[in-house]
């Protein structure tokens, strides 16, 4: 039986899955708080309630402190969206329906436009309140293209609600509504997990408000390959809690209270729960929120290289080639110019072993570890080098190749740009007489790209007259895209000018 990534995320019209995973009274206890501390701001605050310690039952664990407490904190979003509807009317007086010949080839000879009609979509996921002040986080896609936010909380009171920020990159989005005193939820560590960990999974599956559910915590560090970014971070938290459409956004809790993830995919036959739910983790979910609060856009450090993981069949068939012949690690392919592993003396062929003395087996651990960390953080590399062992002190950049922090106004080109690019072969390059370029797998129909009428198989060649052999490129580029200059497979050479948002 062939299985489907699908968003958690649920219509409100018709609960079905689209494309990726969505989204008490315990015992008094005194408020805390949680404190973590941005690099280059002030402090943040996140109110809690701490959780109650109840004695295991049976020699299974108590879920209720955790459940009565959690649903207080995990609330609804409803994203609503409008959009506009065109009818044609017949003066000569056909009856209304439908009628195909229209539908393929648009109005006919005769028929009169009719007002435009404006209509409203609807879709729902849930959140999970971080601040008693009113600071929410959910999913990107839950969020994604809507008109207005409505969050609705536990008790049923709703708010609607400012988007603070997003992050594609980790579908992760902060959202605000101006309210006080709200329960809250606070952070636990998600790398302290351990494998058959019991979870909670809160949230609003096909708008059944405040719904718990339970299981273990089956894997960590899953990469699935579900992220539509170009930069996507995959290291999720695998469990068999149940997490079916509205789920996404909502909370995976450990069973004192704390959150330990967001919930965003799930992987089944038929988009509903019958397998496995995966949520991003917390430690990348609290410097995400802190950076889009802080600085208005995640803080995204750069350690230059690509890689690919040392496994036995990657030594079966490339070991004698590369001279290779232990498995573990992450082969470094690729070195990027003027970046941070080649200015710490860092070069292609060696092994990536270990961050900061935490093993590198995965290419989820290398991007859990650095998706932590901002610009101009300072991280203990390890590597492999013709049978020895090096250690460098590696100064982290960013998508542009410095260690400044980003600006809020800033292009992230790859987000902008909306597409998966391919970098061209050699063939190619020869047949068309180009140096480089990149070539457009998959459009993002709100991507820059397919607005200005780009298509598929398209190879950018240059930026705003800056050339483009790779997509590492593309981050170096930070200024409002004015012109793109490329070709398309077939020889035809095209420059669109004065592209913007």
């Amino acid at each position: 039986m062939s299985m489907s990534l699908s968003v958690a995320a649920g219509s409100l019209a018709a609960y079905g899955v689209s494309r990726l995973a969505a989204p008490q009274p315990a015992a008094e206890t005194e408020p805390a708080a949680v404190t973590y501390t941005g690099e280059a701001a002030a402090d943040i605050h996140f109110a809690s309630v701490a959780a109650k310690e109840e004695p295991a039952r049976h020699g299974l664990p108590d879920l209720t402190g955790a459940a009565e407490q959690g649903v207080e904190a995990v609330v609804n979003i409803e994203n609503r969206q409008k959009y506009t509807v065109r009818q044609y009317t017949n003066p000569f007086g056909s009856g209304g329906g439908f009628d195909p010949f229209e539908f393929f080839f648009g109005p006919q000879s005769g028929q009169q436009q009719s007002q435009p009609q404006q209509q409203e979509r609807r879709s729902g996921g849930s959140g999970v309140i971080l601040s008693a002040d009113g600071y929410i986080v959910s999913n990107n896609h839950v969020v994604e293209g809507a008109d207005e936010l409505i969050v609705t909380l536990h008790d049923g009171t709703s708010y609607k609600a400012t988007l603070v920020g997003t992050d594609p990159s980790t579908d992760i989005a902060l959202l605000k509504i101006d309210a006080a005193g709200l329960k809250t939820m606070p952070f636990g560590d998600s790398e302290a997990l351990r494998l058959g960990e019991w979870v909670l999974a809160i949230g609003n599956p096909y708008g059944l408000t405040s719904t718990v559910t339970a299981g273990i915590v089956s894997a960590k560090g899953r990469s699935l390959g579900v992220m539509a970014s170009q930069m996507g971070i995959e290291a999720f938290i695998q469990t068999d809690a149940a997490v079916n459409p509205g789920n996404s956004g909502g909370a995976l809790i450990t069973t004192d209270g704390k959150l330990i993830g967001i919930n965003t995919v799930i992987k089944s036959p038929t988009g509903a729960y019958a397998g496995y739910s995966f949520a991003v983790p917390s430690s990348i979910v609290r410097k995400v929120v802190t950076d889009l609060r802080e600085y208005g856009v995640v803080q995204r450090a750069m350690l230059g290289i690509s890689f690919q993981a040392v496994t036995p069949e990657w030594v079966e068939r490339f070991g004698k080639e590369k001279g290779i012949g232990t498995v573990g690690g992450m082969y470094i392919a690729e070195v990027l110019a003027d970046g941070a592993a080649e200015a710490a003396g860092i070069k292609e062929g060696d092994v990536l072993t270990h961050i900061d003395g935490r093993p590198m087996n995965t290419t989820a651990d290398v991007q859990e570890t650095i998706a932590k960390l901002r610009p101009n953080d300072k991280v203990r590399v390890t590597v492999r080098r013709n049978g020895a062992v090096k250690e460098y002190s590696v100064t982290l950049r960013n998508r542009a190749g410095k260690t400044e922090l980003v600006k809020k106004d800033d292009v992230d080109l790859v987000e902008e740009l909306g597409a998966t690019f391919r970098e061209v072969s050699d063939k190619l390059k020869k047949e068309l007489r180009i140096r480089g370029g990149i070539q457009v797998v998959e459009l993002r129909s709100d991507g820059l790209l397919a607005k200005s009428r780009v298509r598929r198989g398209f190879i950018i060649t240059a930026i705003n007259d800056v050339p483009v052999s790779s997509v590492g490129d593309l981050n170096r580029i930070t200024d409002k895209v004015q012109s793109i200059d490329g070709v398309y497979p077939d020889g035809r050479m095209v420059s669109y000018q004065t592209l913007g948002r």
